[in-house]
């Protein structure tokens, strides 16, 4: 995308037209943020450079030496602990000629290039380079790996692009005392399972089904069995939100829940991809990871991370359920959606919220489009000329 491509202020007052504060009287975010490429383009830099993203249970980088690799915004990235025991996060690109460093995860004593042997520390500081002795004016203890921030949160590891990042645990303030209370063994649960979806669907689609219950009693008559939806709510807080109920107290059609010590239907959604799960059944969390593949594809993995490396036999039913009717069903719903905005019959449409923050309102949805408003009015505003006007204090206003 070009300069004269990206979205200016006009676009971005255009894309927010019906976006009130007030949730109770507000529509949703325009349908060419979800269909135009230029929305993403611009969210590669405006979102996701700029925020906490999920890499990976606790467990994967424990031990001295332990480290694993993502790719986030385009961006290849590495996460490492240190020597010392402090988790690091780098670029994942040799200072020499670029070459991408380490692939998937595992354990090593020092980060080797494949390209030609360039060798770091797990500081990330140069220690090797083959036939540079001679070379003048070279310092390899003054080569070092590009850092970006990392945190270590609720049990998981998050990194984030942005070098003048909030702390995680400052922006969402409360979110890890609210893991710990409903999940309180998070990180003494294990890696036992993950699922893999590709959806032909906008990121946005996926995170807005999955903030609002409205279609729950339509679409998921099974869920609806197992969760109890007169105990549901939704809490919006900061960058996070809330979502919760009693489940798993009866029997229903999901699947077994008769020897069940989790009791409780506990979901967080963290700005922008990442959503936690604690479903009925043994202790678990359960990481759904939404990863944008284009303004019209988006890809997810569920990360299944329970008491026992091998689920049991209730809990090989409940990825089934997952697995084979809960994302059929909301595949389903937000491929269609997609469909749909891309007609001329759908520009946007009315939020349908109560003040009281049942499990039937889309006052979650309004909270995230807030977010992503504000994300578009802060890059776009840096990009342009002060002479091209003043951006609206609205945008940014999360309800």
């Amino acid at each position: 995308m070009g300069v004269d491509d990206r979205p200016g202020l006009a676009e971005l007052s255009a894309v927010s037209v019906g976006r009130s504060p007030d949730p109770l009287n507000s529509q949703s975010l325009h349908a060419d943020a979800y269909v135009k490429p230029e929305w993403f383009d611009l969210e590669m830099g405006a979102v996701f450079a700029r925020t906490w993203r999920w890499i990976c249970h606790v467990e994967k980088v424990r031990e001295p030496g332990a480290y694993t690799t993502a790719t986030i915004a385009g961006m290849p990235i590495l996460v490492v602990r240190s020597s010392d025991g402090e988790l690091k996060a780098f670029y994942n690109v040799c200072k020499h000629r670029a070459h991408e460093l380490l692939e998937g995860d595992g354990t090593t004593r020092s980060i080797v290039c494949p390209y030609h042997a360039w060798t770091y520390d797990l500081g990330g500081v140069l220690i090797a380079a083959r036939h540079t002795s001679h070379l003048p004016d070279f310092d390899k203890s003054e080569i070092c790996l590009d850092e970006i921030p990392v945190e270590e949160f609720g049990g998981f590891v998050y990194v984030n692009l942005d070098p003048s990042a909030v702390a995680l645990a400052e922006e969402a303030s409360g979110l890890a005392t609210e893991i710990a209370h409903w999940a309180p063994d998070v990180e003494q649960l294990t890696f036992a399972h993950r699922l893999n979806y590709t959806i032909e669907s906008n990121w946005k689609n996926v995170i807005d089904n999955f903030l609002e219950c409205y279609h729950c009693h339509v679409a998921h008559k099974d869920f609806v069995s197992l969760v109890d939806m007169d105990t549901y709510e939704v809490t919006t807080h900061d960058i996070y939100s809330s979502h919760m109920a009693e489940a798993g107290t009866t029997a229903n059609t999901a699947y077994d829940v008769s020897e069940a010590t989790v009791r409780d239907h506990a979901v967080w959604w963290l700005w922008p991809t990442t959503c936690l799960m604690r479903y009925p059944g043994r202790g678990n969390i359960i990481v759904l990871n939404v990863i944008p593949d284009g303004a019209g594809r988006t890809r997810e993995t569920y990360d299944f991370f329970l008491e026992t490396p091998e689920p049991n036999d209730a809990e090989l039913e409940s990825i089934n359920y997952l697995d084979e009717v809960l994302q059929v069903e909301d595949i389903g719903l937000v491929e269609s959606v997609q469909r749909g905005m891309g007609t001329p019959a759908f520009t946007q449409g009315r939020l349908v919220t109560d003040p009281d923050g049942g499990g039937l309102s889309e006052h979650g949805l309004h909270h995230f489009h807030g977010l992503v408003l504000a994300a578009y009015q802060t890059e776009i505003a840096a990009a342009s000329p002060p002479s091209r006007g003043k951006t609206d204090s609205n945008f940014g206003e999360l309800g």
